[in-house]
């Protein structure tokens, strides 16, 4: 069997270019989701700050909601959250 190199591997398995990540939904790899309670939110934006995958939607300078297309749910928004509005809930 001939081994494959890099280049033959399916698009899949591949970051051919920088800033792609949006074109991927990557959402259905998370068994956990961010929940988040707006009525606790006090638009501090660290969940904003921290997301590694920009899920955390931000509209005129407040929390507008999460994009679970792109959430990995890997719950850093809801340890930095400092009044706790951020429940992991499994999927």
């Amino acid at each position: 069997m001939d081994e494959k190199g890099w280049k033959e591997i399916p698009i899949g398995g591949l970051i051919t270019e920088a800033g792609n990540a949006e074109k991927y939904d990557t959402g259905s790899w998370r068994s956990f989701k961010p929940v988040m309670d707006k009525d606790k939110c006090i638009n501090c934006l660290f969940c904003w700050i921290y997301c590694p995958d920009s899920s955390i939607l931000v509209s005129e300078g407040k929390v507008s909601g999460i994009d679970y297309k792109h959430c990995k749910g890997c719950g850093i928004c809801a340890k930095v959250c400092p009044k706790k509005c951020i429940e992991m809930v499994k999927e």
